[in-house]
């Protein structure tokens, strides 16, 4: 995967840019606020993926228009390709000259791995950090994933409804039953199947970065069910029915598992010093790089927002090493070190403007 030119106009503080980027690392600086991370957002879209900013498309169109438009040429799949996206009151886009039905149909065909400063999170946050990164993960791994992701959640807000009526009707709530258990099942699947992917690969980083120092475990947190079958699940649901009716929500399934991370067994949310949660998350994005990689055949291009400054000088270099070969954006305030010797090009960004050199 390779972005050969990238357009914006009118998207969020930038009246109009256009970047010609190499393929290497390509150093985005500025002060903050300028428009920096605007830049790395709007070719995150392109990934068919919801901004890691926001998802109000409001917030994406520079004040004062109706608009704001995007453009992209990138070799994907072995071919040279070209789109625009437009945000107004929705996306729309245009793929290789033909209008889409939906943007989600980049999953897939524009692969790329963010790194900002919420990847800490995995380490720092809750379970929805985590969850979120899976499901961003396989979205763009499997474009049906999503399809049945969002079937799923969709079932799940009306199970929650019906359970927070006075008198739910037992009959409907079988057939919810039924609707989520079919795509719980399938979720489940998919995320066993990754992960069998990304914990080795996220423990080798994990290894490498540490110097061998700790052990890092991954382990799955799953709810109600042994195994990912449909059946599993409606039985879990029955056995969990008067507590969900009791507590108005469904309380097992793929939206309540989680990731257990562990230094030499010891919780890493608990214990882990901030050095050792920044070392697991970047081990954690690593691994889904290197997963996407090695299961594509095709590298993503990786997306680094402000990241360098949360890491200390050795871990900088681990970071560019490990992505040796891969196209990079990265914004930094200060450019002098952020090529850490490699070949590239840079970019100023001011005032919404960009200029390279």
């Amino acid at each position: 995967m390779n972005i050969l030119s990238f357009e914006t106009e009118k998207f969020r503080n930038i009246a109009r840019a256009e970047l010609s980027p190499c393929a290497g690392v390509n150093v985005i600086f500025g002060e903050n606020g300028h428009g920096k991370t605007s830049l790395l957002e709007g070719i995150w879209l392109f990934t068919g993926c919801r901004s890691f900013r926001c998802a109000d498309a409001g917030e994406m169109i520079k004040g004062g228009e109706e608009k704001a438009d995007l453009s992209a040429g990138f070799v994907s799949n072995g071919r040279e390709q070209q789109a625009q996206l437009e945000i107004a009151a929705r996306r729309s886009l245009t793929l290789n000259g033909f209008a889409q039905e939906t943007p989600r149909r980049m999953l897939g065909v524009f692969p790329a791995v963010a790194f900002t400063p919420d990847t800490l999170s995995l380490a720092k946050g809750g379970p929805g950090e985590r969850r979120r990164f899976l499901d961003v993960a396989l979205s763009m791994l499997t474009p049906a994933y999503a399809v049945r992701l969002s079937k799923y959640l969709k079932a799940l807000a009306q199970r929650n409804a019906l359970l927070r009526q006075a008198l739910p009707s037992a009959e409907l709530l079988e057939t919810w039953d039924i609707s989520l258990a079919n795509e719980a099942a399938g979720i489940l699947s998919a995320r066993l199947r990754y992960l069998e992917e990304l914990i080795p690969r996220a423990q080798e980083f994990y290894r490498k970065i540490s110097a061998g120092r700790e052990s890092f475990e991954i382990a799955t947190n799953i709810t109600g069910v042994e195994e990912p079958s449909p059946e599993a699940y409606l039985a879990a649901f029955a056995r969990t029915r008067q507590t969900d009716l009791r507590r108005q929500m469904t309380t097992v399934g793929p939206h309540r598992d989680d990731l257990a991370l562990r230094l030499d067994g010891r919780p890493l949310r608990d214990f882990g010093s901030q050095g050792q949660k920044r070392s697991a998350a970047l081990a954690l994005k690593l691994a889904e790089a290197a997963a996407l990689e090695g299961i594509t055949q095709e590298a993503p291009v990786a997306l680094l927002d402000d990241v360098l400054s949360e890491l200390d000088a050795r871990r900088q270099g681990d970071l560019l090493r490990y992505l040796e070969g891969w196209q990079v954006f990265l914004t930094c305030c200060e450019p002098s070190h952020a090529l850490h010797g490699r070949a590239g090009k840079v970019f100023c960004v001011r005032a919404g403007e960009v200029e390279e050199g």
